[in-house]
Parts: structure tokens; C-alpha cells; sequence
């Protein structure tokens, strides 16, 4: 299904370009207004937040004031964690939540994701009925939903919640690297962290609006690492600049990606019986080795499209409770229904105190295959399946990896990019294929 302003997630773009603008916001709030009188919703109020950007502020309340015009009442809950909206939406009984961010993307950048009303990201229908209702006319501005209103408690409330994966004092004794990215979580996680006992050292905790991301977060773990290495800590945290996911290392100071984290808690899930189906859901980025550490474990693997939320819909219809991505997102639909980087990490220290192995060792579960990626810039995204030498080199080296390799080749969700990727049993193996590809797509793509 086409839509012209939503990618893989959310809205997103330069702040200040003809998207993500004040005007363009309040158009969207009214879209999104008109979008829900049609599916029924009345009296319920919508549910705002944005992370740490100049930015945010103006954009969150164009954004209200574009729904007040189609008579909801916007409710702004200021900076917090994105996961903490998609909560909430049933606490607060809300018809919809929006969060003002643009995640990893840099200070410079913002945009906007959408919650429905059971906490799950807006389907592709939904956001392409949205676009549908961009640019109709809007009303004269209703006394319903004209007060913006504001929501207190509400990061305390969230906190609260995501402490429940623990025994209170679970974590005492506990030194944890916390890297907040100068984002959205620099009050909550490390907040969440000291309500559970442990002592907390933080980077990225002091956000001026223009440094979110900017050299630290999941996007650059680098200090984390410092810090966990010469902090005697038991494991570091670092999220993104919205809070919904999150990259680990280890007491070494050893980065884990979201394959790692997947795995060892996929691992758990099918020693203690509590993961649902023995299904774990990944996306086609993920490697091969989680299938092969959670088979013989005996459960399965399933894999969806990049991007959490299609990981949450695939998770839905195969019955799994847990799921994500790579890059860090990771869903439990035990603790919620979309991607939580601070429950995530409070999962894997559950793990830690249950087998009493350090995540350095619990990281070895996972055995990956080398693996190859390369990125090219295009001009233009012309359908793959219309060409004629890249889709015959990717069904070449297919047949001759068969089971024991993969390959991947798909443009970007969000970027101008061609993405390839191939896994193999070896280094050699897999540099070979990759540069075939790559002869492959130059050969007929336009590059940028």
C-alpha cells in the first residue's frame, strides 16, 4: 500500500522541510481527527509526547491544535519515553497516542508516530487513510478539545509500571552504565534503575534540545563502553532518543545487538516454558545464527519485514510473545504491546539473576554467521523484481548457499538506499557474494 509522508515508522524528515513543519502538523492533527470520527471515536481525548528536541514543543502543539479543530481534545504529556504513550493509551482511556520524535535521527530532524487504541503502532491502512484525508478543508475550531490540557505523574507512572519485571531491591548491590542519549529516558530509565536498588552511572542525561544522539545513545556506544569497562559495572544501557529500544554491553564493555539480546532471552523464555508457541518473531535483518540457537533449543523462528511494528503484527497472528529486531527493538507483549527499550534491559538483568551468568557469558548463546552488508545510494527506487542482473545473481548464489546461507536485498524504508546483505558458513564465501551483488546493481541501477 503507497503512502506518500509515512515510512517504516512514523512520519519523519529535516524540521523545517516541507513535512515537518508547524502547518503540515496541524493539517496531520486534523487528518487524524477526521480519521478517527469515522471510525467511531467521540469524547476520548488524544495523548501527546515528544522527546528532547527544540523542535518538539512547537510541533506537538500544532499537532494538538490541528485535532482540536476536529474536535479532540489533545492531552500533552511533555518529554517522555515513547513506550510510556503506548501504555498509557488504556490507563487514560485515549482515542489515539502520538509522539512527537525523530528516534535515532539527529537534533536537526523530528516527525511523529501514531499508537492506536490497544498500544500498537497504526497498521499501513490506517496511515494511508490518514494521507487519504490530508488537504480536506478545515472546519472553524470546535469548543470541544480547544483546552490543550497537560498530564502529570505521568513519567513516575511509567516508571512504576516497567519496575514490575523485577522483585523490588532486585537489582541492590547492582553497578549499571545508563547512556540516556540526552533524550527522552535521561529521567525515567535511570529512575527505574535506582527504584530497583542499583547504582546508577549515566552519560547522555543532560539534554539542551540541539545534542539528542549527537555522540551518544544506541546509534554510538562507544562511551558506554568506556564507562562500563572502567565502571565495574554488571551491564550497560543505551537507548535511542525516544526510548524504544535499546543496545547492551556487557560487564567487558563488549557492545550486544538486538540479535543477541533476542536470543538469550528466547533461550530463557523456552527453559522456563513462558515463550508463547515457542515462537520467537524476528525480521529478515536478523542472523541466521538466532534460528540455529533457538531450533535446537527447540522452538522456531519466524520473520517478518523491518520494522517493530510489523515484527508486533506477525507476533499477533503466530500466537508469539516476543519478538523484535537487530537494531534493538524488542516487544513482550507480556509487559506491552510495542518495543520498550527500558523493559527490554530490565528483561535481560532478570535473566542475568536467574541463571546467575554474567551477560558476557549468556551473549554466547548466540553463535552468528559472517555476514556482509553494503549500502548504496539511488536515484530512484526502481521495483527489484523489473530488473533483469540483480535478481538473477540473487537467485544464483541462493541456490548455491542453500540452507547454509542467506541472501537479502531490499531498498530502505526511510533513505535513498539499496540494501544488500548476504550470511554464509564463511568469511570468504560471503565477501565473494557480496561483491556480486553489488556488480550486479551497479550494472543497472542509478546511483547517487
Amino acid at each position: 500500500m503507497n503512502r506518500r509522508y509515512f515510512g517504516t515508522d512514523g512520519i519523519r524528515g529535516s524540521y523545517g522541510g516541507p513535512v515537518v513543519n508547524e502547518g503540515f502538523f496541524l493539517e496531520l492533527g486534523h487528518a487524524v481527527a477526521r480519521w478517527l470520527r469515522g471510525r467511531g471515536a467521540s469524547a476520548q481525548p488524544v495523548l501527546i509526547g515528544r522527546d528532547t528536541r527544540a523542535s518538539g514543543p512547537s510541533l506537538a502543539r500544532a499537532l494538538g491544535e490541528g485535532l482540536a479543530l476536529g474536535g479532540f481534545q489533545a492531552r500533552h504529556a511533555g518529554v517522555v519515553p515513547t513506550p510510556s504513550i503506548s501504555k498509557a493509551i488504556l490507563r487514560e482511556n485515549a482515542a489515539l497516542g502520538c509522539v512527537v520524535t525523530a528516534s535515532h535521527n539527529p537534533a536537526g530532524d523530528n516527525g511523529v508516530k501514531f499508537f492506536a487504541t490497544d498500544g500498537s503502532k497504526l497498521s499501513d491502512r490506517d496511515e494511508a487513510e490518514i494521507e487519504a484525508l490530508l488537504g480536506k478543508p478545515r472546519p472553524a475550531p470546535s469548543s470541544t478539545g480547544s483546552d490543550p490540557g497537560s498530564l502529570e505523574g505521568f513519567v513516575e507512572a511509567y516508571v512504576e509500571e516497567a519496575i514490575r519485571v523485577l522483585p523490588m531491591d532486585a537489582l541492590s548491590g547492582w553497578r549499571v552504565a545508563l547512556d540516556t542519549a540526552h533524550g527522552a529516558t535521561a529521567a525515567s530509565s535511570p529512575a527505574a534503575y535506582r527504584a530497583l536498588g542499583a547504582e546508577v552511572l549515566s552519560i547522555g542525561d543532560r539534554p539542551d534540545g540541539s545534542n539528542i544522539n549527537a555522540g551518544v545513545g544506541s546509534e554510538h556506544p562507544g562511551a558506554l563502553c568506556a564507562l562500563a569497562l572502567s565502571g565495574g559495572v554488571r551491564m550497560g544501557v543505551a537507548h535511542d532518543g525516544d526510548g524504544d529500544r535499546c543496545v547492551l554491553c556487557d560487564e567487558k564493555g563488549q557492545v550486544l545487538d538486538g540479535d543477541e539480546v533476542l536470543t538469550l532471552l528466547a533461550l530463557e523464555g523456552l527453559r522456563r516454558g513462558t515463550l508463547r508457541n515457542r515462537t520467537l518473531v524476528v525480521t529478515v535483518q536478523s542472523n541466521l545464527g538466532v534460528d540455529r540457537a533457538v531450533t535446537q533449543a527447540g522452538g522456531r523462528v519466524v520473520r517478518s519485514r523491518v520494522g517493530d511494528r510489523y515484527v508486533a503484527e506477525l507476533m499477533r497472528s503466530e500466537g508469539a510473545s516476543l519478538g523484535g529486531e537487530s537494531s534493538g527493538h524488542i516487544v513482550n507483549f507480556d509487559y506491552g504491546a510495542s518495543g520498550d527499550g527500558l523493559v527490554a534491559s530490565l528483561m535481560v538483568a532478570s535473566v542475568m539473576l536467574g541463571t546467575g551468568r554474567p551477560l558476557s557469558s549468556l551473549r554466547t548463546d548466540l553463535r552468528r554467521f559472517p555476514q556482509a552488508q553494503r549500502a548504496l545510494f539511488v536515484r530512484e527506487k526502481i521495483p527489484i523484481d523489473t530488473l533483469k542482473a540483480l535478481p538473477a545473481a540473487i537467485r544464483s548464489l541462493e541456490r548455491e548457499l542453500g540452507t547454509e546461507g542467506r541472501v537479502l536485498v531490499r531498498y530502505s524504508g526511510t533513505e535513498p538506499k539499496l540494501r544488500l546483505l548476504v550470511e554464509a558458513q564463511s568469511d570468504a564465501a560471503v565477501g565473494a557474494a557480496i561483491e556480486r551483488l553489488v556488480e550486479a546493481a551497479t550494472s543497472e541501477l542509478p546511483l547517487a
